[in-house]
């Protein structure tokens, strides 16, 4: 029991407190509970009440953890602060005593411990390196910076923002740099993609190398005086700086962020927050498109021909072109220092673009820079007369016609490029027979009447047309036709087509009815030819009219029918000739029909309300949360359901009522295993699921640092005579920023007496044995490493230093290690043989029961003889 003082003191706080807070008081049952994560101690929680009159006591078991107790007349109370972070939940039993022995009870007490937003987030490392390319396109991350907070992932308090504070230097108050508020990915802005520019720095070719070229570049280039030493010589010394800054560039970067994370998603002035640095060096791109790239067509010179050049940002790089289109030709190739050639004459009316991609690849085939498209597009030459479109160019014009009335325009046409001069025609009349009575336009080529003309003169006139380019000319044939004047109106067989049905579901192209309608003008003429038109009721264009030569029309569905939209339609259709009607006449009834169509409806399958499902989210997103929402529709209205197919990973699960695809219970997305999916959502009636929809939803997961660098070999040898340097390499599953560059380091940091350890690049370090030992020797060295976020392990490599052969293997001499067996070897050699022995014992047993077996039946049969 507790003191009586103590006891007496923690009541009187625990009365306080209840006065203060109006705790509630109530039977001894089973009772959830919520506390807020760092409610000050002491603190009343509830007072259970027994129904037993001579309860004297409580005992309290189960997740307290020493910070929960019951007091004897039992208040439920808090001894120490509780910690979200360590425990969301206590499970408790409490039991009412008399004396020591329990009268009523257990009940389950649940205390659920309530996040508050106590915890700031945190970036995973306080500064990031970032490289970006000059002219990189906004929007495309480079870099990307990574917070965690340790409140409930599902609350607001670890809802993550990252926002851009400032960007040192920034003249002109021009942002380069934006960062995503949801991923925290960093790329530039449309200013940065025009305006970032890399400082000058010495450029080199295939297989340079600072240290073995500098001064040799120096001297061919620079031809410094013998006597001042390079290292005194101000230019050697600035150009030195410059090439140590290419090679170390993050030591003077060009740029420095200041980025910040806030939880709240940032929208709350209680929010907390962190601060990192992204150092952000802008690096020359040299792979810049040299096209669009013009050639002449037919250009003479000496082939293959250069047009052009393309260099990657590697210095080692490996050039290979391909052509964009399928074509049987392609006359392009590419120089291993990266020189577009031309391999013969390019045809402008052949093919007036080319678009070649072209790729750097290192000596693996890994593309080293973003393939580019370059255009080639072919110029015009003059090398194609203008062409007549029509052998015999026939136009017809009515009689009585004012004179100026249009006649025609002659087609011509010139394969070279139209926006050049090289297919400028001009036009002029060389012949008219049997009278001139006609005039060309120069330009256009349109025909025009000088007079009035009558049929009783002539019914038609032979002109021969000269057209000409800037450099070919060309005649062509024209006949026109003097026709009879329209005098006369096309008249429809009826003009009600009564009423017509059809199906919402009714192909397009499909004829519903043909009408007919005569005119007694000239046969074959533009005053007898008949068109038909839709004049009302087809506002938004669902039919339309297809017209023959022989006087009938047939109406067509043009567009897709929907009842839903329209159920009637009442079509006026009109008969027209191309020629006008004579002065005083004009069209009336008797060219006019009227069509009545019903739309019937037809059950269709649900509709989509988006056309493209394209979903990003983080590999870490639990389980349980809400991937998107699929909105779809029945046309008629009618209740639909959905269903997911394709996911065989088996990470999701839809609702068919909602259509909410959610990440299934116990399932882990991890990119490592699949970068990008995509599934099938299908839509359907629940009184008819035959009526169906199918939308395919592509997912895309974005990298979290869920795995660690790990050796790909953990243990090697060295020869002692000549010891070689152990190259160490590692890989990790993660992408950038979580993977490569990796730091290698002995663990704990400690320098060792026997080995020395450096980096070779990204993914390697070197292990070398500096001092030999004295024999054969096996060491177990543990090595930490850590990706670019600062995560990693230790590890155990294992290095077995010895006597080598010839061929570079470890040698054991004979009889070495005679006499000097392991246990487990000794151990195998002693039970072998005790089996081996047991085995002799029992075949020798055996034997002498055979051979007395033997014996027995030998004398019995000596006693029967």
């Amino acid at each position: 029991m507790a003191n009586p003082t103590m006891h007496l003191l923690l009541l009187s706080l625990l009365i306080a407190t209840a006065a203060g807070k109006g705790l509630e008081k109530g039977p001894l049952e089973n009772k959830v509970l919520d506390v807020p994560e760092g409610t000050p101690v002491p603190y009343a929680l509830y007072q259970f009440q027994a129904s037993h009159l001579e309860v004297d006591g409580f005992r309290l078991t189960g997740e307290t953890e020493g910070k929960i107790s019951i007091s004897e007349d039992g208040w439920l109370y808090l001894e120490q602060t509780l910690d979200w972070v360590h425990t969301q939940t206590h499970t408790l039993e409490l039991e009412a005593l008399v004396g020591s022995e329990p009268v009523e009870g257990p009940v389950i007490i649940t205390i659920n411990v309530l996040d508050v937003n106590n915890h700031a987030p945190s970036f995973n490392q306080t500064d990031y390196i970032g490289i970006v390319k000059e002219r990189t396109p906004a929007g495309v991350p480079f870099a990307r910076v990574f917070a965690t907070d340790l409140d409930d992932p599902e609350s607001p308090n670890a809802h993550l923002s990252y926002t851009l504070v400032s960007q040192i230097p920034n003249r002109d108050n021009t942002l380069f740099f934006q960062i995503n508020s949801n991923t925290g990915e960093i790329s530039t802005t449309a200013e940065g993609e025009r305006l970032l520019k890399a400082r000058e720095s010495v450029i080199h070719s295939r297989g340079g190398d600072f240290s073995d070229s500098l001064k040799k570049r120096f001297d061919d280039y620079c031809t410094p005086t013998g006597d001042i030493p390079y290292e005194l010589n101000p230019f050697y010394s600035c150009v030195q700086r410059a090439e140590f800054r290419r090679l170390n560039p993050l030591e003077d970067p060009d740029f420095t962020l200041i980025v910040r994370v806030e939880d709240m998603g940032g929208e709350s002035v209680n929010a907390l927050n962190g601060n990192a640095r992204v150092k952000i060096v802008v690096q020359e791109n040299l792979w810049v498109n040299p096209g669009p790239i013009n050639l002449r067509e037919q250009l003479k010179g000496i082939y293959p021909m250069p047009i052009g050049k393309v260099q990657s940002n590697d210095p080692s790089a490996f050039y290979r072109l391909v052509q964009k289109e399928r074509e049987l030709t392609f006359p392009f190739n590419v120089t291993e220092e990266g020189a577009i050639l031309l391999t013969e004459e390019l045809d402008r009316e052949d093919k007036a673009m080319y678009i070649l991609v072209v790729f750097a690849e290192d000596s693996y085939g890994n593309q080293v820079d973003p393939p580019l498209e370059v255009q080639v597009v072919v110029d015009d030459v003059n090398d194609n007369a203008p062409i007549c479109e029509e052998e015999l160019s026939v136009f017809e014009v009515q009689e009585n016609e004012p004179t100026g009335s249009p006649v025609g325009h002659l087609m011509v046409h010139d394969a070279d490029d139209d926006n050049t001069p090289n297919a400028l025609l001009s036009y002029s009349l060389v012949t008219q027979t049997p009278s001139s009575v006609f005039t060309i336009d120069g330009i256009s080529g349109r025909i025009q009447a000088k007079q009035m003309l009558q049929r009783r003169d002539a019914t038609e006139y032979h002109l021969t047309v000269r057209v000409n380019d800037p450099g070919f000319s060309t005649e062509c044939k024209v006949l026109i036709k003097v026709i009879d004047i329209n005098n006369e109106l096309p008249i429809f067989e009826m003009n009600d087509y009564g009423s017509h049905n059809l199906s919402e579901d009714t192909a397009l192209g499909h004829t519903l009815l043909t009408v007919k309608a005569t005119d007694a003008d000239d046969p074959g003429t533009g005053s007898s030819r008949i068109e038909f038109h839709i004049t009302a009721g087809n506002e938004d264009g669902v039919f339309a009219m297809e017209t023959d030569d022989n006087g009938e029309g047939r109406l067509v569905v043009a567009k897709p029918l929907n009842y839903e939209t329209a159920s009637s339609y009442k079509l006026q259709i009109v008969a027209r000739n191309p020629e006008p009607l004579v002065s005083g006449l004009e069209y009336g009834a008797e060219s006019s029909a009227v069509v009545s169509v019903a739309i019937s409806d037809v059950d269709e399958a649900p509709v989509f309300d988006m056309d493209i499902l394209d979903v990003t989210v983080p590999e870490d997103t639990k389980e349980g949360a809400t991937l998107l929402k699929i909105d779809a529709k029945d046309p008629e209205g009618k209740e639909i359901l959905f269903k997911m197919e394709g996911d065989t990973k088996g990470w999701l699960e839809i609702d068919p009522a909602t259509g909410e695809i959610k990440i299934k219970n116990k399932a882990v997305l991890d990119r490592e295993t699949v970068e990008a999916f995509h599934f099938t959502v299908v839509a359907f009636e629940k009184a008819n699921p035959e009526l169906s929809s199918e939308h395919e939803v592509s997912v895309r997961l974005l990298d979290v640092n869920d795995n660690v660098p790990k050796l790909t070999e953990n243990q090697a040898f060295i020869c002692v005579k000549k010891p070689q340097p152990i190259v160490l390499t590692a890989l990790d599953a993660d992408a950038d920023p979580f993977g490569a560059p990796f730091t290698f380091s002995l663990a704990q940091g400690k320098k060792s007496p026997n080995w020395d350890l450096s980096a070779v690049d990204g993914t390697s370090a070197k292990l070398t044995l500096k001092k030999s030992p004295s024999e054969d020797k096996t060491f177990l060295i543990p090595i930490n490493i850590k990706d670019n976020a600062g995560m990693g392990i230790t590890q155990k490599f294992e290095v077995r230093v010895c006597n080598c052969t010839e061929l570079g293997y470890c040698f054991t001499e004979p009889g070495v290690h005679a006499g000097v067996l392991g246990m487990p070897t000794t151990i195998g050699i002693l039970a072998g043989t005790v089996v081996f022995i047991a085995l002799v014992l029992i075949i020798a047993f055996h034997r002498i029961k055979k051979d007395n077996q033997k014996k027995a039946l030998l004398g019995e049969t000596d006693a029967i003889l």
